[in-house]
């Protein structure tokens, strides 16, 4: 690609999170990004975009030419249409829980390997990410945290009635494979944490509901084979299921898998 060519990035997902990094993508030149297209699961939100720009079947995006593809819609779209994704640009799936499922992480993985693509996985809320995966072979134990009021979190997948919590509450506390499964709008973050360390069934995760609290905390235990240790603890506001940093996040994860150098310092 030369300096005058621009990176495509096609974005699967039209809510809050893909419809801002499209407004960003558009406003912002100094980044040298172009849309490839926009694709959406209800293609009436999809109305108000140049017509060149919506997509109306994900599996034939290639058409579209993307250097890198931006999902920001459901973890779905990974397990139908990873594939397809896989074999015409890098991917950034923002809904890492997708790959909590075994079958879909080795079948992805094996697919970028072969066809020289990356799979690029945002770090999200995670403190720390860099170091824990420059480590990730010494790792001998780790353990992510999260305590949230009940009220921040999405019970929608479990059997619990979060009216009926009113202490603090330990509402899971077992390896990361498990959680994704139960709790999968509000911890792709611990996700990110086991892929980047010991695996979803060897990370451990614990969920506490806390009424009292007003904000979000995230905390990271590693302990290392040769007795090192790496601590972490984020406390910030929450909107919803997730923190409000989160957009930041994203767009700074995008910018980073589309090979983005922003002027100033650097940090490597």
């Amino acid at each position: 690609m030369t300096p005058s060519q621009k990176t495509r990035i096609g974005v699967a997902g039209y809510g809050f999170i893909g419809r801002e990094l499209c407004r960003l993508i558009r406003d912002t030149p100094d980044w040298n990004l172009e849309l490839a297209f926009v694709w959406n699961r209800d293609k009436t939100k999809l109305a108000g975009l140049p017509a060149d720009l919506p997509l109306d079947d994900l599996d034939m995006l290639a058409s579209r030419q993307p250097d890198l593809v931006v999902e920001c819609a459901h973890p779905a779209v990974s397990v139908i249409h990873g594939a397809a994704i896989l074999r015409a640009a890098d991917y950034l799936p923002l809904s890492v829980n997708a790959f909590a499922d075994a079958a879909t992480e080795a079948r992805l993985v094996a697919l970028a390997k072969a066809q020289g693509r990356r799979i690029i996985i945002p770090h999200g809320a995670l403190i720390g990410l860099d170091n824990l995966v420059e480590m990730r072979e010494m790792w001998q134990e780790v353990t992510i945290t999260f305590r949230k009021n009940p009220a921040n979190i999405d019970f929608t997948d479990t059997d619990i009635n979060p009216a009926l919590i009113t202490t603090q509450t330990v509402v899971y506390d077992g390896p990361v494979r498990g959680i994704a499964a139960l709790f999968p709008r509000n911890v792709n973050t611990m996700t990110t944490c086991a892929l980047a360390t010991v695996g979803l069934d060897r990370c451990r995760a614990v969920l506490i509901a806390d009424p009292s609290l007003t904000v979000a905390i995230a905390e990271v235990r590693a302990v290392g084979k040769d007795g090192s240790l790496h601590q972490s603890r984020k406390v910030q506001p929450v909107v919803g299921v997730s923190g409000t940093e989160m957009l930041a996040a994203q767009v700074g994860s995008m910018l980073r898998a589309a090979g983005v150098a922003q002027p100033g310092l650097s940090f490597a």
